[in-house]
């Protein structure tokens, strides 16, 4: 399998984080991982588009030729795959909890913060829109404090004591912000704790770039 990546955008970044996470419970995944440079529009070629038509990354290209793009169909393609070390939880519920945190990570706050990076400092070149990042910003501030409480308790992980796919979802949308240099966490001082006890995780320094 081959996995096409951009190093340091958000999502390719939650697939990496996931990987790294799984080798680290002993998993191995025969797996390429190949960099596009979207730069240089390499996401733009024809033979990139067959394998995913909207031109984004991730794109997981399977040993048959068949492409499996975005990201959490591929983390959920992996975790069928490769059950062992499971990054969603043992039971039906922890299953569910550990999911309904990574649609919170990814949905309100993973894509409203890579709508404000783009409309306010956006690594492509975008025109700045400062009420498309107003609009983001605001239901950040909503799902931060939300986050924020739920993590008062001091727990190392978003589901407690056992690292799931959230953070990495989490993560993934945190770096991309420091990577414009647009996070400020200084009013939730338990995300802030969480990210950085995270980052300095020996899986989780051979991915991050920010």
């Amino acid at each position: 399998m081959i996995l096409h990546d951009l190093p340091g955008a958000p999502n390719p970044t939650k697939v990496r984080l996931y990987l790294a996470e799984k080798m680290a419970k002993g998993v191995t995944l025969d797996l390429e991982i190949r960099k596009v440079n979207v730069f240089k529009k390499a996401n733009r070629t024809a033979e990139f588009l067959a394998k995913n038509p909207f031109g984004t990354m991730p794109v997981l290209e399977l040993d048959d030729g068949r492409t499996i793009f975005e990201s959490l169909p591929i983390i959920e393609y992996l975790e069928e795959k490769y059950p062992q070390g499971s990054m969603w939880g043992e039971t039906a519920e922890e299953r569910g909890q550990a999911r309904t945190l990574e649609r919170v990570a990814d949905v309100r706050i993973l894509i409203p913060s890579a709508t404000y990076v783009h409309a306010t400092n956006s690594p492509l070149g975008w025109p700045a829109n400062p009420a498309i990042a107003a609009h983001a910003l605001a239901q950040l501030q909503v799902a931060f404090s939300w986050l924020n409480r739920e993590l008062a308790d001091g727990r190392p992980f978003l589901m407690g004591e056992r690292v799931t796919v959230a953070d990495c979802t989490l993560q993934g949308a945190l770096q991309f912000m420091r990577f414009r240099e647009l996070e400020n966490l200084a009013e939730f001082e338990n995300i802030a704790r969480w990210s950085a006890d995270y980052r300095v995780r020996e899986p989780v320094k051979s991915v991050l770039m920010f």
